[in-house]
């Protein structure tokens, strides 16, 4: 068997570069290649103890060779391989919940054609992240993987596509019987474009479908829609057409974002709240997860509808770590990942795409009133600084506010501030990028605005 030891990394540097809190991410091929991606995958089926593995990539130009790598490396570890191809990777986790075996998306999401990177997830799609085998995973490549005596692994493909389509489908109860609907759906030239067309084929739709074609250059718009100016081009195609909705996906298509019939972004604390309540139909009592950047509307419409609701930080593996723990019936965050405990607890967004359809489609109002009862308070967003010295630029704005009277602080994740008159505001350093992220959210614009802007002058003065 071949010696995959590799104890020095060369040009490509410190893995803590691209060994991110939930994934691998880098620059190809300077901080990523075959070759690392070729021990990750030895590395990562001796973590997890895993003789069986499943794949799925995107449509960046250096993900077929990527995932090959890395079958290789497991492989060559004894572990077979199940190639699932072109996918999003919410089709990976489904096929790691079918198969219930470990898998591994190559994709980078939102980030620009350069970068590249790897999900990981153990059997039923349960995460990977930095306390979960990420750690472990990296030692090993650093320190090189020794070799396995035993016999290679097999590399089979497998089509899962028609099997996921379906199963997204019979988890939203009403979507094949709602009404006739108008759609634009923006794929980004992600792997929306692959996935949309076989779902929604399921469906009473009118598909206007924009930048389906698979194009890892991403020629129209990054495939980022957290991003304002990425949806600028859905917002319009709405209101030519009329349609009903749009609906936008991010590169790998596991978010999922929403523009309303006047081509207003509906904000996706909104649609965790409208989702919380349809599973909470369901399922009365349930408990809901949110992150502490959504709004804090939804707490108080889960308690409505009688749910629990269980705050918890950002990011999937905390996210999925409070689901397995509490067994809630679903989860939102701010950035537009939606989470379900039928879907292995992975987030998905074509299961909140079809959930909105559905909450649409079987009544006669349009979206944006369907949800104003679930728009109370006004929000920045997300707000992305630059700054040197983060960590003096957060105690400095902690220092500013921790003595005015009736402010209460948390570090759950960050700093949270919460203000007397019911505003509160979050900063958090960034996992994959060197920012700080900053939301905002008060009972109306102006003090929305007012806030906002006196932390951002702290943050950059």
């Amino acid at each position: 068997m071949p010696d995959l030891s590799r104890p020095d990394l060369g040009s490509l540097g410190n893995l803590g570069n691209i060994v991110k809190a939930y994934d691998i991410r880098g620059i190809v091929p300077d901080e990523l290649d075959e070759s690392l991606a070729r021990d990750f995958g030895a590395a990562f089926v001796r973590v997890v103890g895993a003789d069986r593995i499943v794949t799925a990539y995107d449509m960046r130009e250096s993900s077929p060779g990527l995932a090959r790598a890395f079958a290789e490396g497991a492989t060559a570890q004894g572990a077979d391989v199940v190639e699932a191809g072109l996918g999003s990777t919410d089709l990976l986790y489904y096929a790691s919940g079918a198969l219930g075996v470990p898998g591994a998306m190559f994709t980078a999401s939102h980030n620009p054609a350069k970068y590249n990177g790897i999900k990981l997830c153990r059997a039923g799609a349960a995460p990977v992240g930095q306390d979960t085998g990420l750690a472990d995973i990296r030692a090993l490549v650093e320190r090189g993987v020794p070799p396995y005596d035993g016999a290679t692994g097999t590399i089979t493909q497998q089509d899962v596509l028609s099997d996921y389509a379906a199963y997204v489908v019979s988890l939203v109860p009403g979507v094949t019987g709602i009404r006739r609907l108008s759609v634009v759906v923006d794929a980004g030239n992600g792997m929306g474009g692959l996935t949309v067309p076989v779902v929604f084929e399921r469906l009473p739709v009118d598909l206007v479908a924009m930048y389906f074609e698979l194009d890892g250059s991403f020629p129209h718009h990054e495939a980022n829609p957290i991003e304002p100016e990425n949806l600028v081009d859905l917002q319009a195609k709405v209101r030519e057409t009329g349609a009903d909705i749009g609906l936008a996906f991010d590169g790998d298509a596991d978010r999922c974002f929403v523009v309303d019939e006047n081509g207003d972004v509906v904000s996706p604390s909104v649609l965790t709240a409208l989702i919380a309540t349809r599973e909470l139909a369901k399922e009365p009592g349930a408990t809901i997860i949110h992150n502490l950047i959504t709004s804090r509307a939804v707490p108080e419409i889960v308690a409505e509808h009688g749910g629990t609701a269980v705050r918890t930080r950002v990011g999937h593996s905390f996210i999925k770590a409070t689901m397995a723990e509490t067994n809630a019936a679903f989860g939102g965050e701010h950035s537009g990942h939606f989470y379900f405990r039928d879907f292995w607890r992975a987030d998905s967004g074509m299961l909140a795409a079809l959930h909105t359809l559905a909450a649409l489609g079987t009544q006669d109002r349009p979206l944006s009133a369907l949800l104003a009862e679930f728009s109370r308070y006004a929000a920045s967003g997300e707000i992305n600084t630059r700054v040197d010295g983060q960590a003096a630029a957060m105690a400095a704005v902690e220092a500013a506010y921790q003595a005015r009277d009736g402010v209460t602080i948390d570090h759950l994740d960050g700093l949270t501030v919460s203000l007397p008159d019911g505003s509160w505001f979050n900063v958090r350093a960034s996992n994959t990028e060197p920012l700080l992220r900053l939301n905002v959210e008060a009972a109306d614009g102006a003090t929305m605005g007012r806030l906002r802007d006196d932390v951002l002058a702290l943050l950059r003065g």
